[in-house]
């Protein structure tokens, strides 16, 4: 059980400051369980609370753990600098609250976008170290034949790197897409991988990571919804 008073949980929600959080309920905007809520300091269990705000339920949540279907032309920083970020795809509590996107996909790639406010897991989820697969499907400029899937799978060696970089898993999806399975995260590095191999990537979309799919959780570009248990338990490494 942890109990937190009215302005803590609203401004550890992402609702804005205490003061901000203070002038909602003094205001009578917040309510639990169906009564309004005037005084900040009535304290409540977090464990399972719902409250009411701006006309909608929200249920509390220590961290949050996300899940986005990144639309093209969206950059994967706090700081964009040619184009919208994905924040702007959130509501705005996820802003305050230090959400940010887990790794980053280039403004023109699609797909599967991991996003949290919690550290550890931000760490775990980008680091090599943890070895937990993304699945990405390239959408070749030339056919794609099987000595490329061959190529990548075998290894190509990139200008700035110190050693070849192979495909955990690749494989042909059609004549011209190719779905390539990595555990780095090196920079433009599908793209790179299938210029090193002689053919050039015209589309890119991380279609998972580790057993988690784009398509299991039914997202439409633009879309997003939080990670349960179950679905954060699919975000490991392995088959």
């Amino acid at each position: 059980m942890k109990k937190l008073t009215l302005d803590r949980i609203l401004q550890s929600q992402g609702f804005g400051t205490r003061k901000w959080c203070r002038q909602l309920i003094d205001a009578g905007e917040v309510s639990v369980a169906g009564a309004v809520i005037d005084d900040y300091r009535t304290a409540f269990d977090t464990t399972g609370l719902t409250f009411r705000l701006f006309d909608e339920d929200w249920d509390f949540h220590e961290h949050v753990f996300l899940a986005l279907h990144k639309p093209p032309n969206f950059e994967c920083s706090r700081k964009p600098s040619h184009h919208p970020g994905v924040l702007t795809i959130l509501p705005e509590q996820f802003t305050w609250r230090d959400v940010q996107p887990v790794g980053r996909l280039d403004h023109d790639t699609t797909g599967l976008l991991l996003m949290s406010d919690h550290g550890p897991f931000i760490h775990t989820q980008s680091s090599p170290k943890s070895h937990i697969p993304k699945v990405y499907v390239a959408t070749t400029a030339d056919p794609v034949t099987p000595e490329l899937v061959a190529l990548l799978l075998a290894g190509v060696q990139l200008n700035d790197e110190p050693a070849p970089l192979a495909a955990v898993r690749c494989s042909a999806v059609d004549s011209h897409r190719i779905e390539i399975v990595l555990e780095q995260g090196k920079y433009h590095q599908v793209k790179r991988m299938l210029a090193a191999a002689g053919n050039h990537c015209a589309a890119l979309q991380r279609v998972a990571i580790g057993r988690l799919t784009l398509a299991g959780l039914g997202l439409e570009e633009g879309e997003w919804c939080y990670l349960d248990a179950a679905e954060l338990a699919l975000l490991v490494a392995g088959e």
